[in-house]
Order: structure tokens, then C-alpha cells, then sequence
């Protein structure tokens, strides 16, 4: 063991070693260790410096040490910058300005052009990748070093054929991150997009190694907030048929592993799948569409989203094209993503007012407002031609659009009370969806009440209502219903609101369920009710 090392503690060593990665390259941490002494000579300033990796530092940490250090010495600067990192290289040019007093940038034209043209290359790959990180062309952001700048980004200008074969060779590197980062480099160096560097590196590159630039395209999509679908084909060229379909080929057999997981039970799990597909944009528009049935509303609105990215129109638009069916079903997901969306007020009263679309769209544009953070103060005001409307589909939807308001809200309470007293079963069933939205314990009454109506609807909207109001007084309500109820969906629902309230009574009733209804769900959700107040295993 070296002096050097026997510097180190064991404890730090073992961080170090346990930080190790599999991957090319390892962690940054042990990526910033090795560097660190690599270049820092000095035991007593090594052991100073490299401590600045750990826990979790960047490749660079060791280097922004040292600049912290007074005076700041120079020679480790000057072997980082011939360190295999851009990363390093850049971090100790910007240490050397600091330590000589002048702009970063200014300290980065001097180094380009302070060797010969033969072999600046490493000066001149710095100034093109971290021209690149910043967003902005070589000569840019050479720019403000004055004329030194502007010599030092002809020189970098002129190295192009070098630099882009360097970042073309990291394009296939094992490491993904090192992938990413060149292809993201070498567009903005060369004022390219991305897919046409991978398009054009791929015309000198065999088949078998599609899918490692295919997944750097990936990357660099997800960053810019577009898809690898869209880029491609806005690149397209007949004479590169070939070449795309080869990609296309790549994220086809991807799309095809990620179909368990677009499947699953857990929603969570469903939901993190829809999210990584947007990367994928148009390709991907079956799963997409298929994910607008989903059960979770939270899946149909991020796969709407995504379908109008894949489309590349704003949401907006895509959603006023699906609303055209008479399908409320389909226009649902559309509506639900539009909620959460800036001016979802003006979109749903627009839907709402526009007679030519089907009344149960136009309904399903009402109940959304209640999701919408926009216009609660006046929502009454807007809704109340609604309340009145000769078709129950709308009035149903107007009673909806008051679930986001509370009970306090000016002429809330006699709008549900005149909708509990409709004729339509549509209306009266949004109406307690109200009351069991708001917690209306008060209407726990009203609705035992209306588990005798003619519609099944209706009933089980009671008995689902019950669940959030219901007292142990509608408990002999709720028994009978599940006992009697010709219907299965009331049956579960009263289940459900028995295994809430609880009692003897509630236990005895969903026991005898358990045991003898002739439904399997009813006889499944009464068993879990039993299990919910303490009876069984």
C-alpha cells in the first residue's frame, strides 16, 4: 500500500469501494475519487480535495474543492485538463479562471488557442460540449471573450470532422448516460437534431447496434419533452426508409415487453407504464388509445395527454376533435384531462352551450367543471340554466359541477334539494352523488329514503351515498335492500355502506349475505365488509 492511500481512513476507503458501479465508468463518486488522485499529487492537499466526492459527488466535486482552496494551485489544474472527462476538463478551466481573474469563457479561448491546431483537440472537444450543455453554438458562447473568442470558435469550427468523430464513437458506448449526453452534444454543436445525427451515424454503423443510439435518441426525447416518434418522422427522407424502419423496429420490440406492465393490476404500476410511453409518441398510439378505457381516471388523462403530444397539437385541440361523437364514453378521458388544464372553465362552458354536440357529452363537459380550479365563486350563477334544462343529461351534469363547492356556498343546498326532487333518475342519482361528495350528513334520510325508488340506478346511488352519510338509524334500510334488492350493483353497494356503519344489525345482514346470495361479487364485498368490523380471519 502506497503512502498516499494509507492517508485515507478505512471507513472513507470503504465508501469508495461500495460506491464502485458495474456499468462503464463506475458511480460518480468513484468516478470523482479517481479522479481526484489521479491529478491531485500533494498527499495533505490530496487528502483535503478528494474528500469533496463523498457522499455522492458529481466527477467534477474534487476540482470545485480545490478551487475553494487559497491560493489555488495550479499544477493539479493543469493535468485535469487533460483528464478523459469533459466534465473535469471544463471544471478546471473554469477553476483556472478564477485562480488568474478573468471569465470563464475568456480562460477557455486562451487554452484553444494556446496549442497548435495539431493537438488542441481535448480544448477544443471542452469547448464544443460545454458550448452544448449551455444551449448555446461554439461561437456564441465563445462570444464574450472578444476577439480571442472568436478566433477560439474558428479553431473549434474548424476541428468539427474530429470532434464529431469523438462524439460519434461515445454514441456507442456501454455507459447509456455517456450515449446521451454526446448525442445531445454533437446535434447542438453541429445545429442538427438529434435524430438526424443518429440517422447519419447509423448509415456507417451495422444493424446490431441499433438499439444502443436508439435508446440515447430516447433520452435526449424525454429531455426536450418530445417523443423519438415525432422526431423521426419530421426527419424523414425517402432515401432513409431503410435506416428509420430499422429504429422503428428497435422501439416496436420495446412497446411489445412493456404490454405486462400496461396490464397489471396495481394502477400505480399501470400508471408509470402510460408515463413512459410518451417518449415514444406516435408509435405508440395503439397503447395510448387503449389506455383511454382504463379504469383509473388518472391513467385515461395522462394517456390523453400523451396521445396530443404523439399528435403534436396542443390538448385543447385534440380533445374538441374526439367530442365530435356522440360518445360519451369517448369523449370522457379528454374531458377529464382538460380539468386540470388553464382555461377549463371557458373549454367545458363552450362544450356545455354548443347544441350540436350530443346532450351526454354536453352533460359530461358540466360534471368536469367540478374538477376545475377555474370560476368556483360563480359556479351556481354559470350552471343555473343548466339546472333547468328540459334534458336530464345536462340538468344531471349541472348538479355534478357543484361537487367542488361547499354546502355554504350560496344556493348549493337548494339545487340539490330541487334535484333530489326530480323526475329523471340521472338527476336524482347526480344529486346524491352530491350529497355523498359534500358529507351531507343532514340528507342521510332523504336518502334512505330513495332506496325504494323504481330505478336501480337511484337505489344504488342511495345505498353508495348512505356509505359516506348513513347513521346506524338507516342500517334496517340498508339490510333490507341487500337482502331484497332484485339488483346486484344496489346489493354491493349496500354492502358496502353496511360494513361502514357497522352493528350487529350490519354484521347479522352481511353474514346471511355472505352465505346465501346468489351473487359471487355481493357474496365477495360482504365478506370483506364482515372482515372490515372484525368478524372472521
Amino acid at each position: 500500500m502506497d503512502y498516499t492511500v494509507r492517508l485515507v481512513s478505512p471507513a472513507l476507503l470503504l465508501v469508495v469501494l461500495l460506491t464502485t458501479g458495474q456499468q462503464q465508468g463506475g458511480t460518480p463518486t468513484r468516478e470523482c475519487w479517481m479522479s481526484c488522485q489521479r491529478h491531485v499529487v500533494d498527499p495533505a492537499q490530496r487528502a483535503r480535495t478528494c474528500k469533496s466526492c463523498l457522499p455522492g459527488g458529481r466527477v467534477d466535486s474534487w476540482v470545485q474543492s480545490l478551487a475553494g482552496q487559497r491560493p489555488i494551485p495550479r499544477a493539479p489544474l493543469v493535468s485535469a485538463m487533460k483528464d478523459p472527462d469533459w466534465r473535469v476538463r471544463w471544471a478546471a478551466v473554469r477553476a483556472d479562471a478564477r485562480r488568474q481573474g478573468i471569465t470563464d469563457r475568456r480562460a477557455l479561448a486562451d487554452w484553444v488557442l494556446a496549442a497548435p491546431v495539431s493537438s488542441n483537440l481535448e480544448a477544443c472537444l471542452t469547448a464544443a460540449r460545454a458550448a452544448a450543455e449551455s444551449g448555446a453554438s461554439s461561437a456564441n458562447f465563445l462570444r464574450a471573450a472578444g476577439l480571442r473568442g472568436a478566433n477560439a470558435a474558428a479553431r473549434v469550427w474548424g476541428r468539427r470532422a474530429a470532434i464529431r468523430e469523438a462524439l460519434e464513437l461515445e454514441l456507442y458506448a456501454e455507459d447509456l448516460a455517456v450515449r446521451s449526453a454526446a448525442l445531445a452534444h454533437l446535434a447542438a454543436f453541429l445545429g442538427r437534431t438529434p435524430a438526424r445525427v443518429v440517422l447519419d451515424a447509423m448509415a456507417t454503423r451495422p444493424e446490431r447496434v441499433d438499439a444502443v443510439s436508439a435508446s440515447a435518441l430516447k433520452v435526449v426525447a424525454g429531455r426536450g419533452r418530445t417523443s423519438v416518434g415525432r422526431m423521426l418522422l419530421e426527419e424523414a427522407r425517402p432515401a432513409e426508409e431503410a435506416r428509420i424502419n430499422r429504429l422503428f423496429a428497435v422501439y416496436s420490440r420495446e412497446l411489445e415487453g412493456m404490454q405486462p406492465e400496461l396490464t397489471v393490476a396495481d394502477p400505480l404500476q399501470r400508471r408509470r407504464a402510460v408515463a413512459s410511453l410518451r417518449v415514444y409518441g406516435p408509435l405508440a398510439t395503439r397503447e395510448l388509445e387503449r389506455a383511454l378505457g382504463d379504469s383509473d381516471r388518472w391513467i385515461r388523462r395522462d394517456a390523453a395527454r400523451a396521445l396530443a403530444d404523439a399528435e403534436g397539437v396542443p390538448l385543447r385541440a385534440a380533445a374538441e376533435r374526439r367530442l365530435t361523437s356522440s360518445d360519451a364514453a369517448r369523449a370522457r378521458p379528454w374531458l377529464e384531462a382538460m380539468a386540470r388544464e388553464k382555461g377549463c372553465l371557458a373549454f367545458f362552458m363552450a362544450t356545455a352551450r354548443d347544441t350540436a354536440l350530443a346532450a351526454s357529452v354536453r352533460g359530461a363537459a358540466l360534471a368536469q367543471l367540478a374538477d376545475c380550479g377555474e370560476g368556483a365563486r360563480d359556479r351556481v350563477a354559470s350552471v343555473e340554466p343548466f339546472l333547468t334544462e328540459t334534458q336530464p343529461l345536462l340538468r344531471a351534469g349541472a348538479v355534478r359541477a357543484l361537487g367542488g363547492l361547499t354546502t355554504r356556498h350560496p344556493g348549493v343546498p337548494e339545487a340539490t334539494a330541487r334535484a333530489l326532487r326530480d323526475g329523471a333518475p340521472e338527476v336524482v342519482s347526480a344529486a346524491l352523488e352530491l350529497l355523498a361528495a359534500q358529507r351531507q350528513t343532514s340528507w342521510g334520510d332523504e336518502a334512505a329514503v330513495l332506496l325504494e325508488s323504481d330505478h336501480a340506478s337511484v337505489r344504488a346511488a342511495a345505498a353508495e351515498a348512505l356509505e359516506q352519510i348513513g347513521r346506524a338509524s338507516h342500517v334496517k334500510a340498508l339490510a333490507g335492500c341487500l337482502r331484497e334488492d332484485a339488483e346486484a350493483p344496489v346489493r354491493v353497494a349496500a354492502a358496502m355502506a353496511l360494513g361502514r356503519i357497522g352493528g350487529a344489525q350490519a354484521a347479522a345482514a352481511l353474514s346471511d349475505a355472505a352465505a346465501r346470495d346468489p351473487d359471487a361479487h355481493v357474496k365477495h364485498v360482504s365478506r370483506e365488509a364482515l372482515l372490515r368490523l372484525g368478524f372472521g380471519q
